[in-house]
């Protein structure tokens, strides 16, 4: 790529959607906000979506008057809420940060650079765990994705890839709305998660040929994962959730062929990583390991369960229904 093109793409405009949903983030909520403001590409805009939390959304309209903070006029949900976040920009891209995340230096600048391609629908970047208290030791790196942060196999540069996430991720808005934004029947509501953005991403990268989605390394953020979210209960449940939710997104996008990735992680990451901490754990005798390959295993049997729940929720509502009609 030239330095004329580079240079065109540095300064494409770019809007910062940031949703929220809870006074109890409002530390991280404005730690998030100025890691944006700080980044060396200013956005044309920092659009604050409030999810139907009224009292919230005055407290951010008195303490924030310079930039847009808006309710969610929609379902709520992290779907209803960055698609309304979408709906207050003005920018051909729009970037998404959770609240709970922080940009670091030159974050913007990476996830923009690549739009100079006329191609590339979307963009990700790297996360980090910001762990509030002591990453467990018998946490495996493979499974970060459960805490919300990269996990173990993904590429180390820049590369075209199926999905991104959207506590990290910049989309062109013509192509963002013209499928429509998130699900809102498919996403994060309370406790429950689904993999509304993968979703998102499927239905980008089929929304015109030789659409291009591009995981870029060099966008950093880290994302907090508070204490709640470091316990073997935590990670199995959000496991299983994630198993109920792949097989529903394969159901939505047509086909298991949207989960090659998947297939993949399942194939080769898993496998590996549990062939290396059985070995590390027999050779040091290291029960850490040991307990990492463990979790392994109990992550993949919860998603496998969450899986299986939904398969059987599925073909169940079918038989009772007029002639299996269902959408």
């Amino acid at each position: 790529m030239s330095q004329d093109q580079k240079t065109s793409s540095v300064a494409l405009p770019v809007s910062v959607v940031i949703a929220c949903h809870s006074q109890r983030r409002l530390s991280h909520l404005r730690a998030a906000i100025a890691s944006v403001q700080a980044q060396d590409l200013k956005p044309e805009e920092i659009v604050i979506t409030v999810d139907h939390e009224p009292e919230l959304y005055r407290m951010l309209c008195d303490e924030f008057p310079d930039l847009i903070v808006v309710e969610n006029e929609l379902s709520r949900g992290a779907s209803g809420n960055r698609n309304t976040g979408v709906r207050h920009c003005t920018s051909p891209l729009v970037a998404f940060l959770d609240d709970d995340a922080r940009a670091r230096p030159g974050w913007l600048a990476a996830l923009v650079e690549p739009f100079a391609d006329p191609l590339v629908v979307c963009t990700g970047g790297y996360v980090a765990a910001a762990w509030e208290s002591e990453e467990p030791r018998w946490f495996p790196p493979e499974f970060a994705w459960v805490v919300g942060a990269s996990h173990l196999g993904l590429p180390v540069t820049k590369a075209s890839v199926r999905n991104v996430w959207s506590e990290n991720m910049a989309v062109r808005s013509d192509v963002f709305s013209s499928v429509e934004g998130f699900r809102l029947d498919f996403g994060k509501v309370g406790t429950v998660s689904r993999p509304e953005d993968t979703d998102l991403c499927i239905r980008m990268g089929k929304s015109l040929p030789g659409a291009s989605l591009l995981f870029v390394p060099d966008a950093v953020v880290d994302h907090h994962v508070g204490v709640e979210r470091t316990s073997l209960s935590f990670f199995l449940r959000r496991s299983y959730f994630e198993g109920r939710g792949k097989v529903e997104l394969a159901r939505i996008n047509a086909g298991n062929d949207d989960l090659t990735d998947e297939q993949a992680f399942l194939r080769h990451t898993i496998p590996v990583g549990l062939a290396r901490y059985v070995r590390r754990g027999v050779v040091r005798r290291d029960g850490n390991e040991l307990r990492r390959a463990a979790a392994l295993i109990g992550g993949v049997g919860a998603a496998a369960i969450g899986g299986a729940v939904s398969l059987v929720s599925r073909r169940t509502v079918l038989r009772r229904s007029p002639a299996g009609l269902v959408t």
